[in-house]
């Protein structure tokens, strides 16, 4: 998979995409049936064919289009509103759920299977339509904390997108340091940093990043998915923190 090589540079929008997305759709959770090939070979697919596998991921393209359409900016794979969805970062701050919320939430709604009334309280809150909102906001795992089963708390950790201090690197492996997801009963939060082993490469495949120990980088299920200039590393402590407060409110 292209984007950000090993010097640093910054990744397109579309090799952006690609490193989020892979995560939950090499375990089949969402996207095209050919569990990424395509998106991981972004090289040699052409602008076209990565787009339409975009679409076809039926949780992220909505946002996609309603950040793009709210920005004014005319490709739903532009950089800056690919990294608005995922990390919560830049022109997220010029969308107002508020205002045009209904259009985002008229595609949600058929795809979730469920009500979505509560999110009239994330938006009176100050939501952002990004990544962690709908992980805690239309993904019903939220709602079933109150359950005191550990799955909820343990998919809600890995499916949003947390951030991570590189300790160490094997071959296709990566020791990191990071805060999982707490819940005591009331409110969601951030634990201690604790060590955690995530993804390089496995049987062959690659997202092509080689960290290093003391970097920060973005993880994503069980997978690195990139490194995390200061810019992004703060934008996603920023607007994790933010999503927790108001999916907790719900529970006060």
């Amino acid at each position: 998979m292209t984007g950000r090589n090993q010097q640093g540079s910054e990744p397109t929008g579309l090799a952006m995409f690609a490193r989020y997305a892979f995560p939950p759709n090499e375990r089949g959770y969402c996207g095209p049936d050919d569990q990424g090939f395509a998106l991981r070979n972004a090289a040699t697919t052409t602008p076209g064919d990565v787009a339409n596998l975009a679409q076809s991921f039926s949780g992220a393209w909505p946002y996609l289009e309603f950040i793009a359409d709210e920005t004014g900016n005319r490709d739903p794979l532009d950089a800056s509103v690919v990294e608005a969805y995922w990390l919560g970062v830049g022109v997220i701050d010029e969308v107002d759920l508020s205002v045009n919320g209904a259009a985002l939430f008229g595609r949600l709604g058929p795809q979730a299977g469920w009500t979505l009334d509560h999110l009239d309280g994330a938006i009176d809150a100050g939501a952002l339509p990004h990544h962690g909102f709908h992980v805690f906001e239309v993904y019903p795992w939220a709602g079933l904390l109150s359950t005191g089963r550990p799955k909820p708390l343990r998919i809600l950790d890995q499916c949003r997108i947390r951030w991570g201090r590189v300790v160490s690197v094997d071959s296709d492996m990566v020791v990191v340091r990071s805060r999982p997801l707490t819940w005591d009963g009331d409110t969601l939060g951030l634990g201690s940093p604790r060590l955690e082993s995530v993804r390089l490469e496995e049987g062959g495949l690659s997202l092509r990043i080689i960290p290093k120990p003391g970097e920060w980088v973005a993880l994503h299920w069980d997978w690195l998915c990139d490194r995390l200039p200061p810019r992004h590393l703060n934008a996603l402590r920023r607007s994790t923190r933010r999503q927790l407060e108001i999916t907790s409110r719900r529970f006060g």
